[in-house]
């Protein structure tokens, strides 16, 4: 059975309830946590049977690379090799925060399972103060991606870690809701050419890197679901699909609506439950079964904070056959949404 321990965001980990999920970690169990963008399930970095019971309990895919996650500067000696200018200048600037980094890994630091056979590690400082002295309270680095089944919408509370982990897991740390909403950023430096690549788009934009680290060339990934063999987290395999189908719409308003609202008929017709998502302003447009107004069209990062627990709702509801807007996709936080939106999708897109 799966423990649950409620605590305020700014507990200590000092807190008893934290030292028992810090200790739990130590000893080779699984304990999910809030960070700054979505709930992680931890585990001992160098713990390979722990490890192994994240992909167990998600599901995941093997060849998926994990983040490991630190609450110091200090835990990158024993982990990675060295740390070129560009990216310590990025730990500067963005540490504690939702950047991953990629980076060269020290030899028998972290289990293989946690690289999948890479000769480099994904590093981030979550900016949360629960993921903080949890992993303080574990005295290790803690391997953690996001605390939900394989393939399916990330969890931004702690009721949709135990809705898909129930059982499965060791402990859950309810530290309220994250805060940005979406996986963090993760760049490689190619240190010989002075360039940031962008594995992942998340709460750290390119316009934020390229104020950290002015004169970059800064290169966002494009290609990472033909990637053999995935550099990061969240490049090669579907993510946060609802369990209906998903398909975006792009194109001119008055087009796009028009074409939503005959193909939301058309689907009732068939029996099917009808689902729309789009900004708040728009939800007046729409005749489905469920219509969210996820954010506002002037806000993205409320957009961001609300999608994951958008597409769980439309699960909920039972929706089979969902359409949601496309977004404006520039370098801030709408790349990140349209990246998330695109692989729940499974890049089914109508342009019209």
């Amino acid at each position: 059975m799966t423990k649950i321990w409620k605590v305020q965001p700014d507990a200590s980990s000092a807190h008893p309830f934290l030292a028992e999920a810090g200790a739990m970690i130590a000893e080779g169990d699984t304990v999910a946590f809030p960070t700054e963008t979505v709930y992680g399930l931890g585990a001992d970095a160098g713990n390979t049977k722990a490890v192994e019971a994240i992909f167990t309990a998600k599901g995941r895919p093997s060849d998926n690379p994990l983040i490991v996650h630190i609450a110091h500067i200090g835990q990158l000696n024993g982990l990675v090799e060295e740390i070129n200018p560009i990216s310590r200048r990025l730990m500067d600037a963005f540490w504690p925060g939702p950047l991953t980094l990629v980076l060269p890994v020290r030899s028998g630091a972290v289990s293989p399972r946690v690289t999948a056979g890479l000769t480099t590690v994904a590093v981030r400082m979550p900016d949360h103060p629960i993921a903080l002295s949890l992993i303080r309270a574990a005295g290790c680095p803690v391997a953690a991606p996001s605390a939900n089944r394989s393939g399916r919408p990330s969890p931004t509370v702690a009721a949709h870690v135990y809705g898909d982990l129930d059982g499965r897991i060791g402990g859950i740390v309810d530290g309220g809701a994250t805060g940005v909403g979406l996986e963090s950023t993760v760049v490689v430096v190619e240190a010989r050419e002075g360039s940031i690549r962008v594995l992942r788009p998340g709460g750290v934009t390119v316009a934020d890197l390229r104020r950290a680290v002015p004169g970059a060339e800064i290169v966002v990934e494009t290609t990472a679901e033909e990637a053999e063999a995935p550099r990061s987290p969240g490049m090669k395999y579907a993510h946060y699909a609802p369990q209906g189908r998903l398909t975006i719409v792009h194109g001119d308003k008055e087009r796009a609506v028009s074409w939503a609202r005959d193909s939301l008929a058309e689907a009732k017709r068939t029996g099917e439950r009808t689902g729309v998502m789009t900004v708040a302003e728009h939800t007046g447009l729409y005749e489905a079964d469920l219509v969210i107004g996820c954010g506002s069209a002037g806000d993205m990062n409320a957009v961001a904070q609300q999608l994951y627990a958008a597409l769980r709702r439309f699960d909920e509801a039972g929706i089979t056959y969902i359409l949601a807007e496309g977004y404006e996709s520039s370098e801030g936080i709408g790349l990140a949404v349209m990246n998330r939106l695109n692989k729940a999708a499974g890049h089914r897109v109508v342009r019209v």
